[in-house]
């Protein structure tokens, strides 16, 4: 129950048994074409580049920033976390004139403030992220979007934490260029990350002037494997887009409306058991993340001593703070497989105890299982 990755299913394990095959074997081929109709519905678009990227969500942030950012391009990054710290990094090394727009960990965007600095830098690209692993903001996204279109800039999106757990609709919303990993909300194993590029950011893509600074990650020539000329670039992890597969079948199954309702009634469980236990959340209600709850630890309680006694006397992992949050908070996931309503029971009896052994005092009668459970009674 930690930041990530979540639990993995059975089915998702067992997919990964399977036997290897060659990366341009038919059946291979096939599988390739079934992925990306999957992750089009998941990201809720109809972008031709949709594809897995070989590697780490952090390989999707690079394909991304690499991609569409040529030496000495204006980029604006909004910052409101340890991950938007993170494009701006990867930003100024693809050779962007990177300027940066900043909020108190915890916080949301402010949009006028964001406004304010794309007026002033003019920027060919703004970053963001909409769902802040380091902080557990959920950030919207029109806002931005809105003020992309005032300044001519493409829109890149981190939804990370967010895709299959909270509603990510990058044709309706008009994302430009949005990444995510497989071992969030996805419950698979690290190892991919999903990417999308919409048809305006695709004509910046062919349109450069120079290499991208990244042979592996140059979607140039990845997309070219991709598409219908299926050309030879790098082998790619045949077990990984097995289990990508797999995961994506779960969630087709479930059906991704019931997926985002399921994440968020067992965060609103999770919360409602916190605060009946005397704890406070982070983060305002109005941009809370469902799969990554930010809990204020206590004055008084040790942190490192609490997820210690977590994870030795019951087997359950959760997260701590993250640059200026570090010893602030806890991270407690509820991702994919592990947002499950016997998980935020079991996780809030467990707090108990261990907040317990730290002399923090909890209301009698096991308060906060009592109103997590009436929460999931109402569904």
């Amino acid at each position: 129950m930690g930041p990530g990755p979540s639990n993995v299913p059975t089915r998702v394990l067992q997919a990964m048994s399977l036997p290897v095959i060659g990366h341009l074997d038919p059946d291979f081929l096939g599988l390739m074409n079934r992925i990306q109709n999957q992750l089009r519905e998941l990201f809720r678009t109809s972008n031709r580049l949709t594809i897995p990227v070989s590697g780490t969500g952090s390989a999707g942030m690079e394909a991304s920033v690499l991609n569409f950012v040529e030496e000495g391009d204006p980029v604006l990054v909004c910052i409101n976390g340890v991950f938007g710290i993170r494009l701006a990094e990867v930003a100024r090394r693809a050779g962007a004139r990177c300027t940066t727009v900043s909020f108190p960990f915890g916080r949301p965007l402010d949009p006028d403030a964001v406004r304010e600095a794309a007026l002033r830098d003019g920027p060919r690209l703004i970053a963001m992220v909409h769902a802040e692993t380091s902080t557990g903001v959920l950030q919207s996204i029109r806002p931005i979007r809105e003020i992309c279109d005032e300044v001519g800039a493409l829109l890149l999106v981190d939804t990370v934490t967010s895709l299959g757990g909270h509603p990510v609709l990058v044709d309706d919303e008009r994302i430009d260029i949005c990444y995510s990993g497989t071992q969030k909300c996805l419950s698979c194993p690290p190892g991919l990350s999903p990417l999308t590029v919409s048809p305006k950011a695709e004509e910046k893509l062919s349109s450069r002037t120079q290499p991208c600074r990244s042979w592996y990650l140059d979607l140039n020539l990845v997309r070219n494997y991709w598409g219908e000329q299926r050309t030879y670039h790098h082998t790619a992890p045949i077990s990984m887009n097995y289990a990508l597969f797999e995961a994506l079948r779960i969630i087709e199954e479930e059906g991704l409306e019931a997926r985002w309702n399921r994440h968020r009634l067992n965060h609103e469980a999770l919360v409602a058991g916190l605060e009946a236990m005397g704890l406070k959340l982070a983060v305002s209600p109005e941009c809370r993340l469902w799969s990554l709850n930010a809990l204020t630890i206590p004055e008084g309680v040790d942190d490192l001593a609490v997820r210690q006694q977590l994870l030795s006397q019951f087997n359950l992992e959760i997260g701590g703070g993250l640059g200026e949050l570090k010893g602030k908070i806890w991270r407690v996931g509820l991702m994919g497989e592990t947002s499950r309503a016997e998980n935020v029971l079991y996780f809030l009896h467990a707090l108990e105890a261990c907040l317990h052994q730290q002399g923090f005092a909890t209301p009698a009668g096991g308060a906060g299982l009592v109103a997590a459970a009436e929460r999931l009674s109402r569904g």
